[in-house]
């Protein structure tokens, strides 16, 4: 569920590897630091980890979410059954990671790997990768978050009317407009710079792609970011985590009145497991994009910091590793784990398997006989009434 970048200002992690011509008066008068101090990272065995541990990163986001929500998007629009609420809101979250994985990735290993944190494609696709990261950061963040709601009115209050699906749609729609204006600055903000490379002069100057507010604005770049911050990582979190804890108490600490029957013991253990993977994807969500947001904070607020450490650069591509790693896991936990659409996929295979063999039988009647199969406990217990 997907890569994305959050608006920078300069000095930026990667930036800090040469000397931008353009920026290296600003050091000195904005960050107090002298141009003949701020480190060359490129160099070292470091660096050369770094960049295997991304472009592996990257191979396995193209490989897992590009397959993985393609899988998860084909078989929801095969089986009308499984079209409800919650799995509409899993396949945003599909979507937005499959095109990041499918239209960014190549273009970012093309840029961390193979170019080295050079970019060739120019200024348009600079800002269209940037934006599809960004917006992709906030939708995944969305979708989260009325997921949890949707399992909270479920859960806690079952006697309430379900979501109409015109409702639902909105509420899609909200999941996408809000970060697709959200995400604005940055396009609008990407720049393409030339840098020495490595610090050499005569060296072929290598292609910065990043976010690159003007200095005079810094006060309203920090302003948007902390409002970036607010808005899509500390409340949503807040909300998801006081949503599922107030599930817990439902389903584990809340005696059930009357006589369990046996089906009622498997509805119980069905959503408990559901609760589980749910606060398991938070818990992994919290540990991905935590350092992200603490590296972005310390690098906009504390620059001087960073620009003097001469491993910044590596320690930014770790900490960017381990974010862009959420979206596997939510692709594993949602598409394998959760909705079991790999099942699925085989139905369809097999109905196109039997329809070359089956002369008697058209594919329709082979299809309703496996729709007809239980679809799977999770699907189930959370189906829209």
């Amino acid at each position: 569920m997907g890569d994305e970048n959050i608006s920078r200002t300069v000095p930026e992690a990667e930036l800090q590897m040469g000397k931008l011509d353009q920026y290296v008066e600003h050091y000195d008068t904005d960050y107090g630091i002298h141009p003949d101090e701020i480190p060359d990272t490129t160099q070292g065995q470091a660096f050369y980890v770094a960049t295997i541990v991304i472009g592996a990163v990257l191979v396995c986001i193209m490989l897992v979410c590009g397959l993985g929500n393609f899988i998860f998007i084909a078989t929801l629009t095969r089986y009308k059954k499984l079209r409800n609420l919650t799995n509409l809101l899993i396949a945003n979250l599909a979507i937005s990671d499959f095109i990041v994985a499918v239209v960014c990735c190549p273009f970012l290993m093309d840029y961390y790997v193979v170019k080295q944190l050079s970019w060739d494609h120019g200024l348009v696709l600079c800002a269209s990768v940037n934006y599809l990261r960004t917006v992709s950061l906030y939708v995944s963040t969305n979708a989260l978050l009325a997921i949890a709601v949707d399992r909270y009115m479920a859960i806690v209050h079952p006697l309430r009317p379900r979501m109409k699906f015109q409702t639902a749609y909105c509420l899609i729609t909200g999941v996408w407009i809000f970060p697709i204006l959200l995400s604005i600055p940055s396009a609008y903000f990407a720049s393409v710079t030339k840098y020495p490379n490595g610090g050499n002069s005569e060296a072929t100057p290598k292609v910065f792609c990043a976010q690159i507010w003007p200095v005079d604005q810094q006060a309203y770049y920090q302003s948007y970011f902390l409002f970036v911050f607010a808005m899509e990582f500390v409340a949503p979190v807040i909300v998801m985590a006081m949503c599922y804890v107030r599930i817990s108490r439902e389903l584990w600490f809340k005696s059930v009145p009357g006589f369990q029957t046996e089906q009622i013991r498997k509805r119980l253990r069905c959503r408990r497991k559901t609760v589980m993977v749910l606060i398991g994807i938070l818990t992994a969500y919290i540990l991905c994009w935590a350092p992200y947001y603490g590296f972005a904070i310390l690098r906009d607020f504390h620059p001087t910091i960073i620009s003097r450490e001469k491993n910044s650069l590596v320690a930014f591509y770790i900490i960017e590793c381990i974010a862009m790693s959420n979206s596997m896991i939510n692709t594993l936990c949602f598409v394998s784990v959760k909705n079991n659409t790999v099942k699925h996929l085989k139905k369809i295979v097999l109905v196109r398997w039997r329809s070359t063999y089956t002369l008697n039988k058209t594919i329709d009647e082979l299809d309703m006989k496996t729709s007809s199969m239980p679809i799977t406990e999770e699907i189930e217990c959370i189906q829209l009434r």
